[in-house]
């Protein structure tokens, strides 16, 4: 149980931690996409997510 400790921690503190994710459901002709983006940032641990979506998929 120690190791695993051990293990996160050195994870949670090495640079460049962060956690990047994007969803593009969105029509590659729609120059206008609805989207959602949100970023969170612990200090730690960043995390950072992207959701496109095209609002009339009957076009």
């Amino acid at each position: 149980m120690f190791a695993a400790v051990a293990a996160f921690l050195l994870l949670a503190w090495s640079p460049g931690n962060h956690a990047n994710i994007e969803i593009l459901t969105h029509e590659q002709t729609d120059l206008n996409p609805h989207k959602v983006q949100a970023a969170i940032d612990l200090g730690l641990v960043g995390i950072s997510v992207l959701y496109t979506w095209t609002s009339n998929l009957t076009r």
